[in-house]
């Protein structure tokens, strides 16, 4: 369980988390893409991989899925490139259940084994459809991280937050991933519910695009994932990895503003 061992040993050091989303397959440098935000202080990373239906995903991410399947990602490919990585801070997938299911629950899980791949997040699979997943996941020492909505009840938040492993992802707002002029006031909220309820590592996600919005959210949990706000530096940067370690470090420095507070 090294995704969830990781997160607390630097939540304990009093460090404010953060995991950005990078989309796989996104151009030929999207391994250096990978290298350049973990240099620049992301405590893990989020692949995506991407589907050609993406539910959860805004206008951004599902441009960056369209232009990397028509480079040519595909799931195996991706997850045989992320092999190659050796960035010093775990990585997880993020990918669609069907992709899941073409593959093979139990294969799938142990690519990503093999590929040195520590968790996994498949948003579109609940928790009470989780079991052939979940075990296969289990078996092979994947980490299924699992999301808790604005709208989640507070029983099922607490079978949500003990299922999960990794994380627990607070999904921030109602609504698709992208980026917001502003967080919800109940984006706080969600934090301190997961809070009050776990001791795993919470993390915050889906709209959160500038430093400041960063800060807040990480007030009220351990981090943030920020995913939308990096992909569209990506995107119209051509993909170069400086500019998107530029905004990660420039996250990482609020962030760690924070903590000398």
């Amino acid at each position: 369980m090294r995704l969830e061992a990781e997160l607390r040993d630097r939540r304990a050091d009093g460090r404010s988390l953060l995991v950005p989303y990078v989309t796989g397959g996104l151009g030929s440098s999207w391994l250096d893409v990978v290298r350049a935000v973990a240099d620049a202080g992301a405590d893990a990373i989020e692949i995506g991989i991407p589907f050609s239906d993406p539910v959860m995903d805004g206008r951004t991410v599902q441009e960056a899925s369209q232009r990397a399947i028509e480079l040519g990602a595909t799931p195996a490919k991706i997850v045989a490139e992320a092999a190659q990585l050796d960035v010093g801070v775990p990585l997880l997938v993020m990918l669609y259940y069907n992709l899941v299911a073409h593959a093979g629950l139990e294969r799938f899980a142990h690519q990503l084994a093999d590929a040195g791949i520590d968790g996994a997040i498949v948003p579109d699979l609940p928790l009470d459809e989780l079991d052939g997943w979940g075990d296969a996941a289990d078996a092979a020492g994947v980490e299924t991280v699992l999301l808790a909505a604005p709208t989640t009840p507070d029983d099922r938040l607490r079978d949500i937050c003990e299922r999960s492993h990794g994380f627990v992802y607070g999904v921030s707002l109602l609504g698709v991933t992208g980026e917001r002029a502003q967080l919800p006031p109940h984006a706080a909220e969600m934090g301190r519910r997961l809070k009050s309820t776990t001791d795993k590592p919470v993390l915050l996600g889906v709209g959160i695009s500038t430093p400041e919005q960063a800060v807040t959210a990480a007030r009220a949990a351990d981090g943030v994932i920020v995913g939308s706000a990096l992909v569209r530096r990506v995107l119209t940067g051509g993909g170069g990895p400086e500019e998107a370690a530029a905004f990660i470090a420039e996250l990482r420095a609020a962030l760690d503003d924070v903590q000398r507070d």
